[in-house]
């Protein structure tokens, strides 16, 4: 009876010396991955936390992002960069002849001519503008163009260098910026039609007759152009002989406060354009009567308006640089234009 309770305990207890040395390993592994199994458990759960923060920093020496070939090499590619310009090579300049009288429109959408007669001594001054057929004359917003392209020129004077061409070449970019645009398709398409009004506009002047004997007609632009690839986007602009003379004469160009180009009013602009021709940059002062201003001014609005208009953007005084004041006088009407930026002498001179 004993042999038999002791063969039995001896097959239910029977255990492979086999079975124990791999369940003796397999308890060594359970041991050495119990060691390292916090740490990945630690890496698991802070995936989930630092994703709520959205803090990539975090889990990018865990999980890093593969960037495709293709978008690596986009990446990668070296960008063209524009040459930083200082602030006097960049401002915008200003014909001076063309700052005393009226040969641009005050408004957008004037199809009326604009006549100017003045008498100095023997001679007569004369300026016609003409707007094209079913088109509209080029206004003091247009003129901006000319302004950028003047500086380019002035820029290339100054250096010394070579003698300026008449055709200019800039991108795209580069002048909507200067004129504080964006550089969207709205705005190319209205810098198209700038150009077309610059070139289809027609004067006729005496205002470099001397000796009473010349005049000229004219657009202020042979022709332009612009090119609208992926890779480039420029545009070019010839000016015509009559307004190329005038920018390259010896101190024919005035600088342009780069505020000029927010002044939304066409009023206002004409205001800092007079300003800036006859009270200047040193603290200077000039005193207008109001008809003089109407008449140089070449506005289409009638007398009574016209004064009311510039009234109030007098008693506004907001023309960047200067000084407004509304004069009545012995039953006259004047204003006087006083420069008060004495920060800028430096900048705004030729």
């Amino acid at each position: 009876m004993k042999k038999l309770i002791t063969s039995f305990f001896i097959r239910l207890l029977n255990i492979n010396k086999e079975d124990v040395l791999a369940a003796s390993s397999e308890t060594k592994e359970e041991i050495k991955d119990k060691d390292i199994l916090p740490q990945k458990e630690s890496i698991e759960t802070s995936l989930p936390i630092d994703l709520k923060q959205d803090d990539s920093s975090s889990f990018e020496p865990v999980l890093e992002k593969k960037t495709p070939a293709k978008q690596k090499k986009i990446l990668t590619q070296k960008i063209p960069k524009i040459h930083d310009l200082t602030p006097k090579e960049r401002a915008a300049r200003d014909l001076s002849e063309m700052m005393e009288v009226p040969f641009l429109a005050l408004s957008k959408n004037r199809k009326r001519p604009i006549v100017y007669e003045k008498t100095d001594g023997k001679n007569t001054m004369k300026v016609n503008v003409f707007p094209p057929l079913n088109g509209f004359i080029a206004s003091i917003y247009d003129w901006d163009i000319v302004l950028f392209v003047a500086g380019k020129i002035q820029k290339i004077l100054n250096d010394g260098t070579d003698i300026p061409p008449r055709r200019i070449v800039f991108p795209r970019h580069e002048i909507l910026k200067s004129l504080r645009k964006h550089d969207g398709k709205k705005e190319e398409l209205d810098l198209r039609a700038a150009l077309s009004r610059l070139q289809e506009t027609t004067v006729k002047t005496t205002i470099r007759n001397e000796d009473g004997q010349h005049g000229a007609g004219f657009g202020f632009l042979d022709s332009w152009g612009y090119t609208n690839r992926k890779d480039i986007k420029e545009i070019w602009v010839t000016l015509s002989d009559w307004l190329y003379e005038g920018v390259c004469a010896k101190g024919s160009l005035l600088m342009v406060d780069p505020e000029y180009f927010s002044m939304t009013s066409g009023l206002k602009r004409f205001l800092y354009r007079t300003a800036r021709k006859h009270a200047g940059t040193q603290g200077g002062s000039w005193e207008f009567l109001l008809k003089t201003l109407y008449e140089k001014s070449g506005s289409e609005r009638d007398f009574k308006k016209f004064k009311s208009d510039l009234k109030h953007a007098v008693h506004k005084n907001d023309i960047p640089g200067y000084d407004l004041n509304w004069i009545e006088r012995e039953e006259k009407v004047f204003v006087n234009f006083k420069h008060i930026d004495f920060e800028k002498p430096k900048l705004l001179e030729n």
